[in-house]
């Protein structure tokens, strides 16, 4: 439904889904529409049946159009004629079609092959809608794209050219001057009697969601494929009709533009021996054994034969005339193999007449002069045309000319329907006749004929065609001319050289000349002046061409320069000692050859296979360079199989890294120019774990050499390629299993091993070696871990004398040669150190804070001073019987005589008390220190003073705590504050502790308090918050709740005691009155939050305070006093008539009001009415109190008259809650109201006993008024409240309270 309802046209979707489940018929939707309309859904039955009727509309011309295609299609396919005269036997394509070689371009520009033509599209499925079909000329482009025509007009069921909806087969030599897809649809593939108008034919095209394929076959005869905008350009630029798929063939020459690096592109490599012998079984001899042997035989004896019908085209023509014709003709060229043919064609049209006739025909086979210069000019022109007017050509040659050719196949007639817009109705559609050449190489071989003559008679025209016209383009042309006259051959031969990629043209030209042996030796030695490539691409004809110019070079002795195998080679045959390429042809040994290039794309070489090509190369005497490009050779050859004759004349072997020669004495790849060696020499030989073993083993040959010739080496990195050290022959194993002896003129040595632990013995084994390098001044490690130390005594006494400096991986550090440790040695870098930070950190190598530990102990010995050391999480413990510091990497620091700051940080440890001392120990051994800072850990909030070394004392050495807030007191081994504006600012304001305060705080604050009275100091005010724990009544100790005891103060002024929502009790009055009254400045003792008793025994009070007048009150507006004279709570003020106690005061003003209220009711004073809004919270069973949130509470207030309780919105009052806030009405004599309101009350039976009060209960704002009557609650009306009632009041209770938070917690209970 989804689907229907976002579709563009959900009509006509929902149409076709109910046609596919059967609801409705493919034509006749009258079901769903008069479901529709009984629906009275008129506007959707409406657009249905118009959605519906244009959907049919659509499939029904499309249908007609198809078909249409198919009936002219089947004209194309089904009179295929493989030889041009034989006009009796005519073939539909499949009777003759015959899969020739082909390949595709990847994505990365390589040809690849593929097995069939089925898998054209399936290649470039989602990468281009464009495929191009190339190939040669007579390579079967037309005759493959017609297949594909067959394919999709039968329905061919393997083929993926059966799937396009429509598929428009056009051939652009007829579509010159067309200017669009439609245009050429009408004038050649819709019949004259065709059902459709043009607008449905466009509508067809242009609809985006029919799969269209167009397949333009020989762009390279269309005529206006010069114009930028013509149509088919658009069409292969996108810029119209970007919905269709584009099929294109053409010759490799003429890629349309249009067509970028995205297009898919298809090569035909033509006939090999299956193919052809497939065709001749197919197509020529049937089930005659003999006649196909017979043929084959033919093709098989004469190899430049067999390699020109590698051209399907040839090779079809061939097999036609050899069944025809009894006799055997040898040819040796291309121009020899057409003119043999055409020498046919007139035969067989002479062989049926005699006399005049015969001798007319005779002479028109042999002077075409007419049709020469036609076929040239058609070709050269600005826009090349390969289609004419039949009247034109009748009038230009004669008729009986014009007849033998069409009668002979050479010229080729077609019917086309010409529309003339804007003529009358009878004028509108006619027929006309077109002619072209069987094939467009017959049209080059005529124009051949004319430009062949021109070289003598018309040199301006031959120059001009040469210069300006690319030999690819119209290849043949200049191959025949070559063939037809020796004078054009020299000619054509020189000018196409100078052209891009000439060289390889030009043999082929040379292979169809017919000459003298001089003229002929002349252009092979033109020839192989310049490089001669044999290429993997090249048609067998080419290579062949080629071999026979070389082999003739050879016998001639003309010196050859340079042969260059491009992919070409295969192997060596060794029986032979030849070099086979792939093609299947073989290369003899070449006797006047000089350079030869072997290049084989990512190919691993074998030992063998050098080997043999070395023999090979061996047998060319006058060689003096064998180069290999772009494959894998081996390391090395055993220097016993490596030609003498190569020895002797020192012939060059390069590497295909251009970087290295063959050592031919040695068999090993190196470098040998002397230049290049120096350069390596004076800058850094670098061996990489990824270099190839070739190079490695080149590089360690330049060492050698240079060390047997004492040559200085500046550097050599060993880059992750060092293995091990072989001690028994004291050589650096390297990963790819080479050896390097000891360098004696080597200076640096770096040894790079990325994330590798080296050992003890290993680097030792190192150190060794490099003992033997005599001249070397340092050995660098990069990107390894190295030990933390070496033994002193396995140091060689080479490196020592030599003063060898030997580098850590860090670059900072060097190795000790006389401690075997690893140190900073640079004055410099010690000097910034000492008078920074040194820090050793826990995640510091070990190397490192080994490193940095010598700092210490080389400063300390002389006596350097260090600013400060700071072990950054590296302190384990103090090992007491060394006196040391010993750190968790297991490394000892000793006492730093010079250190005048310590810095310990212990993240979250606790450091206890014999640790802590200890530490206080080693500090004092450290005789310049200063100052201990601990950071980030606990320390003992107190040190028996004992137990401190008296030098910290004497030196005051300042001992300061993780909180930087107070300092070791080495007196009494306590932590305090230090700093005289610190402790004014505190004795000035008020010293706090609070219970959330660590011990170590509190404890500094007590010290704060001794200290001062001590040096008696004023202390202003001391506040308590909620840490006091309990009071001694006897002797007024005050103990908080960290176990400190607070000392008495003489010049302690005020205390503030903040205990929220708690009652003091007398016994606490008493004992906190007692350590007053020993404060002897003491002026005043403040609560508050707390509820302080209403009266305490006057004789309990300390007469002395009373004398002082000390003040006893309770904040936060001292409403209420404390008189010591009478013992008793006073109030200040007088409270209102009615008393609000709300949860939004203050802990504070809640104790004021309900100690007001005690001393109200102990006084006997009437209240009328106090009101608990939402500050109640929870009432004991037996009702001596009611709890408030605070924490506070309210006492039975015996003059009390009416109580109002406000609950929070949504609050359920439990049994036991409301048994306890009843009894506690029950005893308040004179209470006579009891209001509880928002909240649900339990349902009341006859048990309940309330007293005297009247009791009303409303659940919220919308509920009723109930009073508790007779054990019931009861309404306004006496109506009294039934359990069902009360369920349903509940019901609506929760529902209307709901997103209370009581609400919310009463539901996550019960889930």
């Amino acid at each position: 439904m989804d689907e229907i309802r976002n579709a563009k046209n959900s009509a006509l979707l929902m149409t076709i889904h109910m046609e596919e489940r059967g609801q409705i018929q493919p034509t006749d939707i009258s079901p769903l529409l008069t479901a529709l309309k009984d629906l009275r859904l008129y506007g959707i039955a409406l657009d249905v049946e118009d959605q519906f009727n244009e959907h049919l509309r659509i499939t029904g011309k499309m249908a007609a159009f198809i078909e249409e295609l198919k009936e002219t299609c089947h004209t194309l396919y089904d009179k295929i004629q493989p030889i041009p005269y034989i006009k009796e036997k005519l073939y539909s394509v499949d009777k003759v079609f015959i899969e020739v070689g082909m390949e595709h371009c990847d994505s990365r520009g390589s040809w690849k092959t593929l097995s069939s033509y089925r898998g054209i599209f399936s290649i470039a499925k989602g990468t281009s809608r464009i495929q191009v079909i190339e190939g040669d000329p007579g390579y079967g482009k037309s005759t493959l794209a017609l297949q594909l025509v067959y394919d999709w007009c039968n329905e061919v069921s393997d083929s993926p050219f059966r799937k396009p909806d429509i598929l428009i087969f056009l051939n652009l030599r007829h579509l010159g001057g067309v200017t669009s897809l439609m245009e050429a649809i009408e004038q050649f593939l819709l019949p004259q009697d065709s059902v459709l108008e043009r607008q449905d034919v466009e509508q067809l095209i242009t609809n985006k969601n029919i799969n269209i394929l167009v397949i333009f076959d020989a762009y390279d005869e269309y005529p206006d494929q010069h114009i930028e905008d013509s149509f088919v350009a658009k069409i292969l630029e996108g810029q119209i009709l970007r919905h269709v798929d584009v099929l294109l063939t053409t010759r490799s020459s003429c890629i349309p533009p249009a067509c970028g690096s995205r297009t898919g592109r298809i090569r035909l490599t033509g006939f090999d021996e299956g193919a052809r012998e497939q065709y001749v079984r197919k197509a020529v001899t049937g089930d005659d054994e003999a006649e196909v042997q017979r043929i084959l035989e033919q093709f098989n004896t004469n190899p430049i034969l067999r390699d020109i019908c590698q051209a399907p085209l040839f090779s079809v023509m061939y097999a036609h005339v050899a069944h025809e014709e009894e006799e055997f003709h040898d040819v040796r060229s291309v121009t020899e193999f057409f003119l043999y043919m055409i020498s046919c064609f007139h035969s067989h049209a002479q062989n049926k007449v005699s006399g005049e006739k015969r001798k007319q025909l005779q002479r028109y086979a042999t002077n075409h002069k007419k049709l020469d210069k036609f076929a040239f000019d058609s070709l050269t022109g600005a826009n090349q045309q390969l289609l004419w007017d039949k009247k034109i050509l009748i009038k230009k040659f004669g008729a009986d000319f014009y007849g033998l050719y069409v009668n002979i196949g050479i010229l080729v007639e077609e019917e086309v329907i010409n529309r003339n817009r804007g003529a009358t109705v009878a004028e509108f559609i006619q027929y006309r006749t077109e002619v072209h050449f069987y094939h467009k190489l017959f049209c080059e071989w005529f124009a051949a004929c004319h430009l062949a003559k021109s070289v003598t008679s018309f040199w301006s025209l031959f120059y001009n065609f040469c210069k300006r016209v690319n030999p690819y383009d119209l290849q043949f042309v200049y191959r025949f001319a070559c063939g037809i006259n020796p004078a054009a051959a020299k000619e054509v031969i020189k000018l196409v050289q100078k052209k891009q990629d000439g060289d390889k043209f030009a043999v082929l030209c040379a292979l169809e000349q017919k000459d003298s042996a001089d003229d002929v030796l002349n252009t092979v030695r033109d020839l192989v002046s310049r490089d001669v490539r044999i290429s993997e691409n090249d048609t067998k004809l080419l290579q062949r061409t080629t071999m026979q110019l070389l082999e003739l070079a050879s016998q001639k002795e003309v010196p050859i320069k340079c042969l260059n195998l491009d992919r070409s080679f295969d192997s060596i045959d060794k029986k032979l000692a030849h070099i086979a390429l792939k093609s299947g042809l073989c290369l003899r040994p070449i006797a006047p050859l000089k350079l030869l290039i072997i290049r084989m794309e990512a190919t691993d070489v074998s030992e063998q296979e050098l080997i043999s090509i070395l023999d090979y190369v061996g047998q060319c005497d006058k060689l003096v360079e064998l180069r290999f490009e772009e494959c894998n050779l081996p390391v090395r050859v055993p220097a016993t199989c490596v030609p003498d004759g190569l020895i002797t004349r020192k012939v060059k072997v390069v590497h295909p890294s251009g970087k290295y020669h063959l050592d031919l004495h040695m068999g090993h790849w190196g470098v040998f120019e002397e230049e290049t060696i120096r350069n390596l020499c004076s800058n850094v030989i670098t061996i990489d774990e990824d270099d190839p073993p070739i190079q490695q083993q080149a590089m360690l040959l330049v060492l050698t050499n240079s060390n047997r010739d004492n040559v200085p080496i500046k550097c050599l990195n060993l880059d992750r390629s060092f293995d091990s050290i072989d001690e028994k022959l004291a050589h650096i194993a390297l990963k790819s299993g080479l050896c390097l002896r000891p360098i004696a003129p080597l200076k640096l040595l770096i040894i790079r091993m990325e994330a590798t632990d080296v050992s003890e013995q290993e680097l030792i084994s190192i150190l060794d070696y490099v003992g033997q390098c005599d001249k070397l001044v340092e050995l660098r490690f990069e990107e390894c871990n190295l030990p933390v130390r070496v033994p002193a005594t396995c140091i060689p006494d080479g490196l020592i004398t030599r003063k060898v400096k030997v580098v850590h991986p860090s670059g900072k550090y060097h190795l000790d040669l006389h401690m075997g440790h690893w140190g900073v040695f640079e004055e410099e870098t010690i000097r910034n150190l000492c008078s920074n930070v040194i820090t050793i950190n826990e995640d510091d190598p070990p190397i490192q804070q080994q490193a940095m530990l010598l700092v210490l102990t080389n400063s300390t010995r002389d006596n350097v001073p260090i600013k400060c050391l700071n072990l950054d999480r590296s302190f384990d413990s103090i090992d007491e019987k060394l006196a040391h510091i010993a750190l968790k990497s297991g490394l000892c620091l000793g006492p730093i005589a010079s250190l005048q700051l310590l810095i310990i940080r212990m993240r979250a440890t606790d450091v206890p008390e014999p640790e802590f001392i200890s530490v206080l120990s080693y500090v004092g051994q450290c005789d310049k220190l200063v100052e201990l800072r601990f950071e980030e850990c606990n320390l003992p909030v107190s040190v028996p003073a004992t137990c401190i070394p008296n030098e910290l004392i004497s030196r005051k050495v300042k001992v300061v705590h993780p909180s930087g807030k107070y300092h070791l007191d080495l007196r009494v081994g306590q932590w305090g504050v230090f700093g005289e504006e610190t402790i004014g600012n505190l004795c000035s304001n008020v010293i706090t502790i609070d219970k959330d305060d660590p011990p170590i705080q509190q404890q500094a604050m007590l010290l704060l308090l001794t200290n001062s009275t001590r040096d008696n100091r004023r202390v202003n005010c001391l506040q308590l918050d909620t840490c006091m724990d309990r009071v001694n009544t006897a002797d007024g100790k005050v103990t908080l709740k960290a176990g400190l005891s607070l000392p008495s103060s003489p010049v302690l002024r005020k205390i503030e005691i903040h205990e929220e929502g708690v009652e003091i009790t007398e016994e606490k009055m008493v004992g906190l009155l007692t350590y007053v009254s020993k404060s002897e400045k003491m002026e005043e003792l403040v609560f508050n939050g707390c509820v302080l008793p209403v009266s305490i025994p006057a004789e309990r009070i300390d007469y002395s305070l009373i004398t002082r007048n000390v003040k006893v009150s309770c904040c936060p507006d001292n409403n209420v006093l404390f008189n010591l004279r009478s013992g008793k709570l006073e109030s200040k003020t007088k409270l209102p008539v009615d008393v609000e106690i709300r949860n939004s005061d203050t802990v504070a003003s809640q104790a004021s009001t309900i100690m007001q209220l005690m001393v109200k009711s102990a006084d006997k004073n009437p209240i009328n009415e106090v009101s608990l809004c939402e500050s109640f919270s929870s009432a004991d069973s037996d009702g001596l109190s009611l709890v408030l949130h605070s924490g506070l509470c309210l006492p039975r207030l015996s003059l009390l008259r009416k109580l109002w309780i406000g609950i929070e919105y949504g609050r359920e009052i439990i049994a036991d809650e409301w048994t306890g806030i009843l009894n506690h009405v029950k005893h308040s004599q004179q209470l006579k109201e009891l209001w509880v309101c928002r909240c649900l009350l339990p349902w009341q039976d006859n048990n309940t006993n309330h007293g005297n009060s009247t009791v009303y209960w409303n659940a919220g704002y919308s509920f009723a008024d109930y009073t508790l009557l007779s054990g019931s609650w009861q309404d306004e009306g006496g109506q009294v409240l039934t359990r069902e009632a009360y369920a349903d009041l509940v019901t609506k209770f929760r529902e209307l309270y709901r997103d209370t938070d009581w609400q919310k917690q009463r539901r996550a209970k019960r889930e």
